[in-house]
């Protein structure tokens, strides 16, 4: 593939996009969630074929498997986001000069995004809507694990676009190494490039890219128990938070438990029991949970700090509110975090000192997501602090540009 004729004819529909009727943009959604459901037998076909290469046991299973009612899922957020408002031309401020200069913020698309991404099929159908939505090209370049059911899902996305000659608005790009290497490097096509996966991938991405990057995606998610917190809503909230969906990048990785609440850790964990969670607690915890559970083993240094993206958690005793905050910031991602406390100072503190995308009081950080924030879908969860932060849905793709309407006016 000869790449830079690919990303020519890219940003070239990205101006065609531009200009493009919200009325066919809505349409196109549309025809897409009917396609994509329509061409479900094809897709779930391509689906076992990936999953085939991988066992149950495996973490990325999960996020690989597609299912009707995944595909139900997907076209239904599809249409969730065409029926949104649309964010461009959207007029941010607006004032008039002394000499009679009219002046506009106005909300643009940033242009072409490119994502990286692996394992998950969805985010095909999840970046090229948002994309699409908010008038920016994409191209996207998905992981091995995936390849099958990511082309079988590109093939319905392309089959919608040419009906109404927009072909080139997005572009899969095949698995090859080299192609990515040169896709980073494309800041004459390219204007922001997004990657959605492990902590390996975002820190490569972030150092080998002249296009700017948004890192989105890796979890160190903690729960901290606090001196105040209620035990049966801490046992709910921490099964939920480990259990839900333990492959996914909300999923906690860290119980933090204030030492005056040490007696209550086994009832805290008594759900995890169950689902045969492996805990890895530091001295103080694996004294309270020693003899009570046979999945228990001494943490280590590393075990803080890591995202496990299975059943597997650690756990740490701390003396205060404000070393847990402490250890948040420290270890954690800047991706999603919660307080369990009854005690609404510390809450608002927690709320103000933890340095996190997504700081949470008294629930799951499994929320943490496009859709359940209202979003449609996403694109990823940003844990950076410049252009965005937190799930990106369609403002999150756009920019601005200043419009200034005169009469004359010289300087």
């Amino acid at each position: 593939m000869n790449l830079n004729s690919v990303l020519k004819k890219v940003k070239k529909a990205s101006y065609q996009l531009q200009t493009t009727d919200e009325s066919v943009v809505n349409e196109v959604l549309g025809e897409l969630a009917d396609a994509l459901i329509d061409g479900s037998a094809d897709i779930l076909t391509a689906n076992r074929k990936d999953l085939e290469k991988m066992g149950h046991d495996d973490p990325v299973y999960d996020r690989v498997e597609l299912s009707g009612e995944r595909i139900n899922d997907i076209a239904d957020s599809i249409r969730v986001v065409a029926d949104y408002d649309s964010p461009i031309g959207e007029i941010l401020e607006e004032h008039t000069s002394d000499n009679g200069l009219e002046l506009s913020k106005v909300r643009v698309p940033v242009g072409v995004c490119g994502v990286i991404f692996e394992a998950r099929p969805n985010v095909i159908v999840d970046v090229f809507t948002l994309c699409f939505k908010s008038r920016n090209a994409c191209v996207m370049k998905g992981g091995s694990q995936s390849e099958e059911s990511n082309e079988a899902i590109m093939k319905v996305i392309h089959g919608v676009l040419v009906k109404h000659d927009l072909a080139d608005v997005a572009v899969l790009l095949p698995n090859d190494r080299e192609l990515v290497a040169e896709m980073m490097k494309a800041d004459e096509f390219i204007d922001m490039i997004i990657p959605r996966g492990g902590a390996g991938l975002i820190r490569f991405v972030r150092d080998n890219a002249t296009v700017p990057v948004i890192e989105t995606g890796a979890g160190v998610v903690h729960t901290y128990f606090d001196e105040f917190g209620d035990t049966d809503m801490g046992r709910k909230i921490i099964y939920n938070a480990k259990t839900d969906r333990p492959s996914v990048c909300n999923a906690l990785d860290t119980l933090l438990i204030h030492e005056s609440r040490l007696s209550d850790l086994e009832e805290l964990c008594r759900d995890l029991f169950q689902e045969k969670v492996e805990i890895r607690a530091d001295e103080k915890a694996f004294e309270a949970l020693d003899g009570q559970y046979e999945f228990l083993k001494k943490a280590v240094a590393e075990d803080f700090g890591t995202e496990y993206l299975s059943l597997k958690m650690s756990v740490k005793v701390v003396k205060s509110l404000d070393e847990a905050i402490s250890h948040i910031n420290t270890y954690g991602s800047g991706h999603s975090e919660a307080i369990i406390s009854k005690n609404d100072e510390n809450c608002e503190k927690f709320l103000k000192a933890v340095d996190a995308a997504a700081v949470y009081v008294n629930a799951s950080t499994r929320f943490t997501d496009g859709g359940v924030f209202g979003l449609g879908a996403e694109i990823g969860i940003s844990t950076q602090k410049l252009h965005a932060r937190g799930p990106m849905g369609i403002k999150e793709l756009t920019s601005y540009k200043w419009q200034v309407r005169g009469d004359g006016q010289v300087r």
